[in-house]
């Protein structure tokens, strides 16, 4: 596809997965499972997406490679929501729906020496901003035997495709009665800063 929804920079790309790591992931080969899991974006100096870096449980598929890339897609979902005529100010307007998704094919290469990296790199991101942020540390003995249960992971990314769907198509009369009519204060900024 190409047009107004998937025109996007590597910037936009690292905003999103940087506010909503949690990624379906599905694997290319003969099992059609699909896992969901935190998933951590590292670029280059340039900014560019370079890896994902996250973590398995040891017991799915696509831990099993045992250090073989494993290819997978790895489906990332911004903010999203439903926009009535209503909201849009206009009878005779069809509703739609408002969306990011961002689609990264990568080669995935499990790895122990990532675990412990990865687990701690995951809660760190998502603790930040808290108060007092929780650490891995505090779980004592009992993180050793939980880190056994996963396997850390680095996915080198073969490709990115990416929807942002978020009103680009519309007047500026009707984008701004949508603005004005939306409560969804996450949604309403990627609206306003992909126009």
């Amino acid at each position: 596809m190409s047009g107004k929804f998937d025109i996007w920079s590597d910037q936009d790309i690292w905003d999103v997965i940087d506010a909503y790591p949690m990624a379906s992931i599905l694997g290319f080969g003969g099992d059609s499972a699909i896992l969901d899991m935190p998933v951590l974006l590292e670029d280059e100096a340039s900014g560019q997406p370079i890896n994902l870096l996250g973590h398995l449980p040891r017991r799915s598929l696509f831990a099993s490679g045992n250090g073989v890339d494993s290819r997978a897609m790895f489906l990332f979902r911004g903010p999203s929501g439903y926009i009535s005529p209503a909201m849009a100010g206009r009878a005779n307007w069809a509703p739609t729906w408002n969306f990011i998704t961002i689609n990264v094919v990568a080669d995935i290469c499990t790895d122990d020496t990532l675990t412990d990296r990865a687990l701690r790199q995951t809660v760190a991101h998502m603790e930040r901003g808290q108060q007092e942020p929780w650490s891995v540390d505090q779980l004592s003995e009992r993180y050793e035997k939980l880190m056994a249960a996963v396997i850390g992971f680095r996915a080198r990314i073969v490709s990115v495709t990416a929807r942002f769907k978020l009103g680009q198509d519309e007047t500026t009369d009707t984008f701004d009665h949508i603005i004005s009519s939306l409560t969804d204060e996450k949604l309403k900024y990627w609206m306003l800063r992909m126009r």
